[in-house]
């Protein structure tokens, strides 16, 4: 799970884009490539 803390970022997970703002949360599944992309300075609690 990824919660974003401050900022703003782009991710993508499996080739699908999602944008991330302060206070939103993204749970990833498992075996599946990610990537970020920082929009503004962010700062993000992954558990």
């Amino acid at each position: 799970m990824a919660y974003l803390l401050d900022g703003e970022t782009e991710m993508t997970v499996s080739g699908e884009m999602f944008n991330l703002k302060t206070g939103e949360m993204f749970i990833m599944p498992v075996n599946e490539s990610h990537a970020l992309k920082a929009k503004k300075k962010y700062k993000m609690l992954l558990l």
